[in-house]
């Protein structure tokens, strides 16, 4: 189907008038030639070679895909059916006037594109990876413009074009790094061409990733794990491939004899204060392994207040596995738990701090007491009243004997 131009021909000071066309290959082109002011002159339409594809309403040409479709005094209307590239060019209206009038109309051949292709690097993914997926719009004309779109988000490919004689083939590359939320989502290929609507290919991803495991808690279904009571924990675990190994475990102690483990399934039917520690579900498939810990703590039986954080938290491995709405009350007294744990650790150190400088401040005052006096000494008794050095030195009591049985007395 032809569809008319913004352009509109009119010749300078002439009476004729036309516009350009542009239409889609094997659609139909319309060519008009009118007069705006008629004067019964001879009206002609001319191809690109300038043969006369119609004299009046008389065809000379022998193309039957041209035919007419109004003839008039005012108008000469042509229509060229199954339109091809090789009729693309100007065509010619000429008015039979003193002096003779010409203008030109251009038809415009599109082609869209003959093929659609999308190719995924890797049919099957793992989580994490890169891959690279390829789209190919063939023997397009003019060039078409490719988009991207994983699900309803439009994402940026990469493009070439190649020319061959008239048409052009494009290619675009995505670059597209997976994760679980991807698996079953469509990589849409989308032509943008004038030629052409709503022309496109996908082909759905498919992820494989490690399981995702939650454990939950069946009994008691809500209050205190209390000591003599029963507790029952279930494990749940989705991945791709699905798990096929799954196991439950103590941390950093062996699993106490008297607990049983049915499938997915944990009981201790009589709780004790030994059973207190992380209990963890572990599950693997082909492409790695993950966890989830529940952390149980046995109150005694007169236990009335709810901890701040009681039997039921969930500890996944990954901030991937994390369900964010069933684990943010355990989460939260897990927080407050540890803001507790805290405080009473600066306390600890505050207080051993403050005993250290007490007993240092207790030592040094007994040193200092001790090292605290008044020093007399007995010696050279008799020198005060002596002349000189000498004579002091002799009439010192004692002389030079006494001189080394000094002593000295701490009072």
């Amino acid at each position: 189907m032809a569809a008319a131009a913004a352009i509109i021909r009119t010749g300078d000071g002439q009476n004729l008038v036309t516009e350009d066309v542009t239409v889609v290959e094997g659609d139909v082109a319309t060519i008009s030639c009118r007069v705006k002011n008629s004067d019964d002159s001879v009206i002609q339409l001319l191809n690109p070679n300038r043969q006369t594809i119609y004299f009046r309403d008389f065809r000379p040409l022998k193309d039957s895909r041209f035919q007419l479709v109004n003839f008039s005094n005012s108008e000469l209307r042509v229509s060229l059916t199954n339109v091809s590239i090789s009729d693309e060019g100007r065509y010619f209206c000429q008015l039979y006037t003193d002096p003779p009038q010409e203008i030109y109309t251009t038809i415009t051949v599109l082609v869209p594109p003959r093929n659609l292709v999308i190719d995924i690097q890797k049919e099957i993914a793992v989580e994490g990876e890169e891959i690279e997926v390829n789209c190919t719009a063939m023997a397009s004309r003019p060039a078409t413009t490719i988009r991207w779109f994983k699900g309803n988000k439009e994402l940026t490919g990469k493009s070439e074009v190649e020319q061959w004689s008239d048409m052009y083939t494009v290619t675009s590359q995505l670059l597209l790094k997976v994760g679980r939320e991807d698996d079953g989502v469509p990589v849409i290929c989308l032509v943008d061409h004038p030629a052409v609507k709503d022309l496109q290919t996908q082909r759905y991803l498919e992820v494989m990733y490690k399981p995702q495991v939650r454990v939950s808690q069946n009994y008691p279904v809500q209050g205190l794990t209390r000591e003599g009571e029963p507790l029952e924990l279930s494990c749940a675990a989705f991945g791709k491939p699905q798990p096929t190994d799954m196991r439950w475990l103590r941390v950093d102690d062996e699993m106490p004899q008297h607990v049983v483990v049915s499938g997915s399934n944990l009981l201790i039917s009589n709780l004790n204060k030994t059973d207190n520690g992380t209990y963890r579900c572990e599950a693997s498939n082909a492409v790695g392994k993950s966890h989830a810990d529940y952390m149980l703590f046995v109150y005694d039986t007169t236990a009335t207040t709810e901890p701040a954080v009681h039997g039921f938290t969930h500890l996944p491995n990954s901030a991937e596995e994390l369900d964010y709405g069933d684990l943010s009350d355990s989460r939260a007294g897990e927080e407050g738990a540890i803001r507790s744990v805290d405080h009473a650790v600066v306390g600890g150190v505050v207080a051993v701090v403050v005993f250290a400088m007490l007993c240092l401040l207790i030592i040094l005052g007994r040193y200092f007491a001790r090292h605290k006096g008044t020093y007399f000494t007995h010696e050279a008794k008799g020198a005060d009243d002596a002349a000189d050095a000498d004579t002091a030195i002799i009439n010192a009591e004692g002389g030079q004997n006494n001189s080394e049985e000094k002593k000295e007395y701490f009072i």
